[in-house]
């Protein structure tokens, strides 16, 4: 029972770092294209500068879109500030505000 826990640990451990992997080759790819059709945004001339901007564009929203997306399922239930930084933080200020002292005291 016990190495069945283990290894299904194992394959969801190997699983999430699959899904991270593939995400940031999705985001390395991501940022190469949207370099390209920027600098094509920079040169594009003629008669279908509209058109092409216009799907330029579509590109570049739809695949921000998508990252975003993909971003928030691959990083799901992560928090930037976690609950101990934001006590650690709040336990500074607290500090801090004490030590403070006006100019004439």
């Amino acid at each position: 029972m016990n190495q069945d826990l283990k290894k299904q640990q194992l394959r969801k451990a190997k699983d999430k770092v699959r899904k991270v992997k593939v995400f940031y080759i999705h985001l390395a790819g991501y940022v190469v294209v949207v370099a390209l059709l920027l600098y094509n945004l920079y040169i594009v001339a003629g008669p279908y500068k509209n058109n092409i901007i216009s799907l330029n564009l579509s590109v570049l929203v739809g695949w921000t879109v998508f990252i975003i997306i993909h971003g928030l399922n691959v990083f799901k239930g992560k928090r930037i500030f976690k609950k101990s930084w934001e006590d650690k933080k709040t336990a500074q200020f607290l500090k801090d505000k004490e030590e403070e002292k006006t100019f004439w005291e």
